[in-house]
């Protein structure tokens, strides 16, 4: 068989994604993880797509709304081309306003969402009463609502490349040698085997534990509140997460803090009171230094180039990820921006 012009290793969302968009560029590519698919943290419940404020605009905040903005085309093409659905949906979002000076600040951004965003989406504030039965409690009576925000199950959106990717003639395989150019996105793991071999710390993992509950919302838009996200799924489940440990011992085993979970979520949608768990996870997600992804050339590793550290933006950035990954090891393009950058967390 010919050799690949493409060896990704990883197969999260990172990897998958800039392997579709590798093969759809028209590179032979093979994707290797001994785990398998949507092994670690890509395999989680939650599948928030939520931008930053509109405000202090920065390049880390202008990639995440191209990559926002690319989603629904994205997402769109792999169901297209492999027949499964990543249940994709760009339903909003809605946030309680805690008091005066968060009200005054949500009315604000109104004015620069208009200027940053342009047409694209909206950020506006509304009466609590405006968004029905699928309201969080706001001591206010006023909410913020964004049409921007998108959700998606992270499971199925991990089965719907896979699916993609083998209809295009890519293998996904546990064991293969380096052939052509390699892309490392082998998550938190990665980070810490990167920064043994560079002789500093360029990153880690930060563990996260979610949970699912059966409840039938319908399409309505998720709800964040007090760091809280609350996504409802088409499913007929919403998930809610995350925690956020910088410690631990156990990286994928759920304790009494997915527990709370329930407890703030009740307390934001006293409507979710009751509903049946139906899974709690636990997963490790990876944090370069800077805190934003890690793209570019693997420093002193000629043909070689890492795509790693989505933390918590992963899904949301993936699109532009394999875009700007695509350009550089296909065409030696480089249009990763500052603060981006493998040497960013150097």
């Amino acid at each position: 068989m010919a050799s690949r012009d493409v060896t990704v290793r990883g197969a999260g969302i990172f990897g998958l994604s800039i392997a579709w968009i590798c093969a759809r560029a028209g590179a032979s590519v093979r994707v290797v993880d001994p785990a398998g698919p949507g092994a670690g943290s890509s395999g989680g419940l939650v599948g928030a797509l939520a931008p930053h404020v509109p405000e202090n605009w920065n390049p880390k905040k202008a990639f995440q709304l191209d990559s926002l903005l690319m989603a629904e085309r994205f997402w769109s093409e792999v169901e297209e081309v492999g027949g499964v659905s990543p249940d994709y949906a760009r339903s909003g979002r809605l946030q309680p306003v805690a008091d005066d000076r968060a009200l005054e600040l949500a009315r604000a951004r109104e004015g620069t969402a208009r200027e940053l965003w342009g047409a694209a989406a909206v950020w506006e504030v509304i009466a609590a009463e405006a968004a029905g039965a699928w309201a969080p409690l706001t001591p206010t009576g006023w909410l913020i609502r964004d049409t921007l925000s998108a959700r998606m199950s992270p499971r199925r959106a991990g089965a719907a490349l896979v699916a993609a990717l083998t209809a295009m003639g890519v293998e996904i395989v546990t064991e293969a040698p380096d052939e052509g150019a390699v892309i490392w996105a082998t998550g938190w793991r990665g980070l810490l085997d990167l920064s043994e071999e560079l002789g500093k710390p360029v990153g880690n993992g930060v563990k996260g534990q979610s949970l699912l509950l059966r409840h039938h919302a319908g399409e309505v838009p998720q709800v964040f509140a007090g760091g809280l996200h609350i996504v409802p799924h088409h499913d007929g489940t919403v998930a809610l997460g995350s925690t956020s440990e910088r410690e631990f011992d156990a990286p994928d085993t759920t304790d009494a803090q997915c527990d709370g979970l329930i407890e703030r979520a009740v307390a934001a949608m006293p409507v979710l009171h009751g509903a049946e768990v139906v899974e709690r996870w636990a997963g490790v997600r990876p944090r370069a230094k800077s805190r934003a992804p890690m793209l570019g050339r693997w420093p002193g590793r000629d043909g070689h180039y890492i795509a790693n550290g989505g933390f918590k933006i992963g899904f949301g950035v993936a699109p532009k990820v394999a875009q700007v990954m695509t350009a550089l090891v296909l065409e030696g393009r480089d249009e990763i921006p500052a603060g981006f950058r493998v040497e960013d967390s150097l």
